[in-house]
């Protein structure tokens, strides 16, 4: 099976580093635990996975040289960290650190998402009525006044515009707007358009801090994980921006490597670029380059930013709520207004 059509769930990982790291812990040979693994299973995937890696370590292959081969399924910083443990001898601790790292940024993934959801449940609602009554009953109405003797106001005319539009153009409509999915999708694969967006995504005003928050976590979480692991700190900080979905911050990681390799300090670096990187994050760097406890500062600041992202997700349905009030009473203002405004003048008209 090609490694394109392979998938595995980050549960199913999560679920496999664990198991690994207590058959280790037990007592079981490497290959007795992979064999474990692979019967309790049920990812097809992940099976066929295993049993590639199997094979490889029966013939005396490292299980991170073997990993190497599906790293577009587990990525660099779980290869990387089962290699440190191999070559140290910390294999099964640094299986625990990885299944912790990785239920750490499931759970922060949810929480995203989470709090994404409401307000997104709330103008599909908002647009699905809109459209109903502009389809099915505004066309009702509106039929009194097809031969009224004066002109129609401007929001009556733009409300039958409309209704005419989606009762005779709607199969376009769908068509335009999977289109436009489309084409977004494919625009958002040429990385100078999706890097963009990245950029127009930390600056977007409420949406714009969280972002931030949850990239600084993820540097800090995973950067801390690698160093604990032994990972040095240029190669550290390279698998870390490689961990990173966002194209600006992967891009400032990439090029703090390189100067970590020069010699420059992460926090001098940090606080070129304030915009990217809170002065919390650089001076608490900083304090840990000066004092050698770098890996536990980034810890603390790992757990600080998962809180901040906690306590905005909490607090995003009540800064979103009046803004999404404004849009649904616009929408409902103006349907009204459509409706009545002509009522108004057949009856000045009656008069």
């Amino acid at each position: 099976m090609p490694n394109l059509f392979l998938h595995v769930s980050l549960n199913d990982r999560i679920l496999m580093v664990k198991h690994l790291s207590i058959a280790i812990k037990s007592g079981m040979s490497l290959l007795d635990g992979l064999n474990m693994i692979k019967r309790q299973t049920k990812s097809r995937s992940l099976q066929k996975i295993l049993e590639t890696i199997i094979t490889d370590i029966d013939n005396g292959i490292f299980l991170s040289a073997s990993l190497e081969k599906f790293s577009d399924v587990f990525g660099d910083l779980f290869i990387n960290i089962v290699r440190v443990g191999e070559t140290s001898g910390t294999l099964t601790e640094n299986l625990n650190y990885l299944a912790a790292e990785m239920k750490k940024h499931d759970v922060l993934r949810k929480k995203v998402r989470g709090a994404l959801i409401y307000p997104a449940i709330v103008m599909s609602m908002t647009i699905t009525i809109a459209v109903g009554m502009i389809v099915f009953v505004i066309p009702k109405l509106l039929d009194v006044f097809s031969n009224v003797e004066f002109e129609l106001p401007i929001a009556t005319r733009i409300l039958i515009a409309i209704s005419n539009f989606l009762q005779n153009y709607w199969i376009w409509l769908l068509v335009g707007i999977f289109g436009g999915a489309v084409g977004s999708w494919l625009l958002l694969k040429i990385n100078r358009v999706r890097l963009a967006f990245h950029y127009a995504l930390i600056f977007m005003p409420i949406f714009g801090p969280m972002v931030k928050k949850v990239n600084m976590s993820n540097i800090s979480r995973v950067l801390g994980l690698l160093l604990k692991s032994g990972v040095k700190i240029v190669e550290a900080v390279n698998i870390t921006g490689s961990t990173l979905n966002n194209l600006v911050y992967r891009r400032e990681l990439q090029r703090v490597s390189e100067a970590t390799r020069t010699g420059e300090y992460l926090s001098k670096y940090f606080s070129k670029k304030e915009h990217l990187f809170a002065p919390i994050m650089t001076n608490m760097i900083a304090v840990g380059e000066n004092t050698g406890n770098l890996t536990e500062n980034l810890s603390y600041l790992s757990e600080y930013y998962e809180e901040e992202v906690e306590d905005f997700t909490k607090n995003l349905s009540s800064i979103l709520e009046p803004a999404l009030l404004i849009i649904l009473g616009f929408v409902v203002g103006f349907i009204a207004l459509s409706v009545v405004l002509p009522i108004y003048e057949v009856t000045q008209h009656v008069k």
